[in-house]
């Protein structure tokens, strides 16, 4: 709506005029838009299957403005102006016409609080306005609506300011222009840029008397503008370039979609079906078979397999929960996450590999990788095998569209965003994937099938058999239990079709999105767009989805691309000690490196707990010649550098850049130096937290601590990494940091304590200004709070007491340095 300041104001509107009844009420109209289609011509067919609801359509309006009680208002009839595509109404009220615009504001907030008036299509955009005119004009001649209105003034002329202003509330006016044929009553030409304002305006504005500051009267008289010109098309093409150019961009766009698509398409099926791995062939099946495998260099390769076989025992729950996802029909997207390093990626595969299905990986390290946004979108189309894709186009239809700013105003369309374009591959993957499920069902539905014929004919010849042996042996009786052909196959049938959801569920494919939203992930379209895609998938039964992640805070972006149904979630922890050991020992002898501990040496390997990424560093660095003590030694102290470097900064404007407050991480990583866990209700309502999980959060996802769950809600806090454990442990034992940053912890305490001090004060002022008179039962409301103040206040001047005589003590151990 327009504003429209009263300084500005160049005319005085005339009152709305009213019918005066002899009860003392008076009577006006109100009109209605948008409830039917506005008829443009004598050939639109929509008013027919309007006049369908038109009955309902009016019931709605009638029941939705009668809750309006303001000057008692009531509606005395409904008059259908379909021609225009709205209504009349006639009501009368109590009170003068200052009324009438509480009465309109009060009509509009009702439709909006009921979600607004029902149109013909079942869209809520129908508004309410008040007619100015004393009557409106309800004719039928054949003067169709238009964008455009010739406004004729009666009595006087409008300068166009004035016009700006009475028009213009209805909608935005796209030009005023004077006729170019004057005529002899003064007129200028209003033009919308829909038609919706412009049947508002000429209903509600039809008659209306303007009173100029002169005192003459003008009224005005809107009517619609026909536009017929000679060459109007092209005329139209001519004029209007910001919609032509992108029609015509969109229909080069298309033909060119119709080309490529089938063949992006096609290759992204070949790649689901491995139609180009020569391994999938008979013949190089046949040639392994018989040649390669029986070369000594294959066996050894199987037999150094089998220990990673045996580590899957160990996670056997998580093993078989993949597998009953994957074993029924897909509502939901499986959440598999774990610290990196644990072994997603090699148990997915493991689920996967007896099942023979349709398998699809996309990585979302390597599109993070990326330098660029044409990188990304051409590393997603090679995970997916998605071809031809012409990613210097790109920059082309950039150059285009900076161009066309500069000759129309706007962008021409030729680029797309990269959430648009990664839409685009994720698209044309989706029929991919469609187009394989059915193609492998059909191939294993006529496999049954054939297998059915075969076992069908195998009974009927061996009962035919039967027969003519019992004839030639004499015995004429046939079989009791003989079955008919026609039972035979009404036998095959039952087992076929028993058959078919199993086929089916065998033949779905199966997207696996690794090391989604890993560490250093800053591309949130990318995975917001895949957290779509992925959801889509599921919900429309396409294929299984399998999320592979390091951090279960990650889960919270596919809950909100799914937020109707729960996710399947599996988690994966860190190796226990005697697997870890095992693995290190296995790694060890596989390098041909003395692989015999002491009770010392196992205790430190220990130390590192069942992260892969440690235990690999440990085993590189004893192949390289160190002792076990020395390359836990070199571990533990990397992990002390980053651990300073990641959870508290290289300086005081380093710090300023992280989500926590080096504060918090201390107060963590002194606790958990102590103890082994931490309760997560305990430490996030105590200082230095008091409630701010977000940085908790952030310390999740930056793996300094792991947030342990029961019962689906966080129960404990814990080291991100075992090996953390002696990391906080080592840095909690560090005098000279441990001074500095107790002292940077205190000072935060005593602060807040200072104005707590300094609050106790300002409120006992006032206090004492109230009065602290004890009453006639003792003491007061004022008196109470004035003690309790003064214990609170006690307390934390305690307190800052003590923590500064602790600071000065701490003071001195950072004098001495060390």
């Amino acid at each position: 709506m327009l504003s429209r300041p009263s300084c500005s104001r160049m005319l005085v509107r005339r009152p709305v005029r009213a019918y005066a009844t002899a009860s003392g009420t008076n009577e006006a109209w109100l009109f209605v838009d948008s409830l039917f289609p506005v008829r443009v011509g004598k050939l639109d067919p929509r008013h027919l299957i309007a006049r369908l609801r038109e009955e309902h359509i009016l019931n709605n309006v009638r029941t939705t403005l009668s809750t309006v009680k303001d000057h008692d208002f009531e509606i005395l009839s409904v008059v259908p102006y379909q021609k225009d595509g709205g209504a009349f109404i006639k009501f009368k009220y109590a009170g003068d016409e200052a009324a009438l615009p509480t009465i309109e504001q009060a009509l509009k907030d009702s439709t909006r609080k009921s979600g607004g008036l029902q149109t013909w299509i079942g869209l809520r955009r129908a508004d309410v306005w008040l007619v100015k005119a004393k009557q409106p004009w309800l004719e039928d001649m054949d003067r169709w609506a238009s964008m455009s209105l010739r406004v004729e003034f009666l009595g006087g002329e409008l300068p166009e300011e004035q016009v700006f202003e009475l028009f213009r509330p209805y909608g935005r006016i796209e030009d005023i222009e004077a006729p170019k044929v004057a005529g002899k009553n003064p007129a200028i030409v209003v033009e919308y840029r829909r038609y919706r304002p412009a049947t508002i305006a000429r209903n509600v504005l039809n008659g209306y008397e303007v009173t100029l500051p002169s005192g003459a009267k003008v009224r005005v008289r809107p009517t619609y503008q026909p536009v017929m010109h000679a060459y109007a098309m092209r005329d139209w093409l001519s004029k209007h370039p910001r919609i032509v150019l992108p029609v015509v961009i969109f229909l080069l766009g298309s033909l060119t979609y119709a080309i490529f698509d089938p063949i992006r398409s096609l290759m992204v099926e070949a790649k689901l079906l491995n139609w180009f791995d020569y391994k999938e062939y008979r013949l190089w099946q046949w040639f392994r078979e018989n040649a390669l495998d029986r070369l000594p260099l294959t066996f050894e390769s199987k037999i150094a397999a089998a220990p990673a076989e045996d580590a899957w025992k160990e996670r056997m729950e998580a093993f078989t929960a993949i597998r009953a996802y994957l074993n029924d029909f897909p509502s939901t997207v499986a959440f598999i996450h774990g610290p990196q390093g644990s072994g997603k990626t090699r148990m997915a595969r493991a689920v996967l590999e007896p099942l023979d299905r349709p398998t699809l990986e996309i990585d979302c390290r390597e599109l993070v990788k990326s330098t660029s946004d044409a990188q990304m979108i051409g590393t997603l189309a090679k995970q997916t095998g998605y071809w031809p894709i012409f990613t210097f186009l790109n920059s082309m239809s950039n150059l285009i569209d900076l161009a066309s700013v500069g000759m129309i105003g706007q962008k021409a369309g030729f680029g797309s965003s990269t959430p648009d374009q990664l839409r685009d591959i994720l698209s044309t993957v989706t029929v991919s994937l469609k187009r394989a499920n059915e193609s492998h069902r059909n191939e294993m539905l006529k496999e049954a099938k054939r297998q059915e014929a075969r076992q069908a004919r195998t009974k009927g010849f061996s009962a035919l058999w039967s027969r003519v042996t019992g004839l030639v042996g004499g015995e004429h009786e046939k079989p009791a239990q003989e079955k008919s052909n026609h039972e035979l196959k009404d036998e095959m049938a039952r087992k076929v079709k028993g058959t078919q959801d199993a086929e089916a569920l065998q033949s779905l494919p199966t997207v696996v999105i690794r090391n989604y939203a890993g560490s250093g992930s800053n591309k949130e379209e990318l995975l917001e767009v895949l957290a779509q895609w992925g959801t889509s998938l599921v919900e429309n039964k396409i294929a299984h989805v399998l999320i592979l992640s390091d951090n279960r805070e990650n889960s919270k972006r596919l809950a909100k691309a799914l937020p109707t149904k729960p996710l399947y979630t599996v988690a994966l922890s860190d190796a226990d000690p005697n697997t870890s050991l095992s693995y290190v020992k296995q790694k060890l002898q596989d390098a041909d490196v003395d692989s015999s501990f002491t009770s010392e040496q196992i205790g430190l390997i220990q130390r590192l707990g069942g992260r892969a990424s440690d235990l690999e560093s440990l085993v590189h660095k004893v192949r390289n010649g160190q002792t076990v003590e020395d390359a836990v030694e070199d571990i533990v102290s990397r992990g002390v550098a980053e651990l300073r470097k990641n959870a508290f900064g290289d300086d005081a404007d380093d710090a300023k850049n992280l989500p926590w407050s080096r504060e918090q991480a201390w107060h963590v990583l002194k606790q958990l130096a102590k103890q082994e866990e931490i309760p997560y209700q305990d430490l996030l309502l105590n200082f230095p937290f008091k409630g701010d999980e977000n940085a908790l959060r952030a310390m999740e996802q930056a793996e300094l601590i792991t947030v342990g769950t029961n019962n689906g809600r966080p129960s404990a806090v814990r080291p991100g990494k075992p090996v953390y454990k002696w990391v906080f442990e080592r840095l909690y034992k560090d005098s000279i940091f441990e001074a500095m940053m107790d002292t940077a912890y205190n000072k935060k305490i005593i602060d807040a304590s200072e104005t707590i001090v300094k609050d106790c004060e300002d409120e006992l002022l006032k206090l004492k200004e109230i009065g602290l008179e004890n009453g006639w039962l003792g003491r007061t409301p004022s008196s109470e709070r004035a003690n309790y103040l003064y214990d609170k206040m006690m307390k934390a001047q305690r307190k800052i007491v003590q923590l500064e005589r602790k600071n000065d003590e701490l003071k001195k151990v950072l004098a001495k340095g060390g």
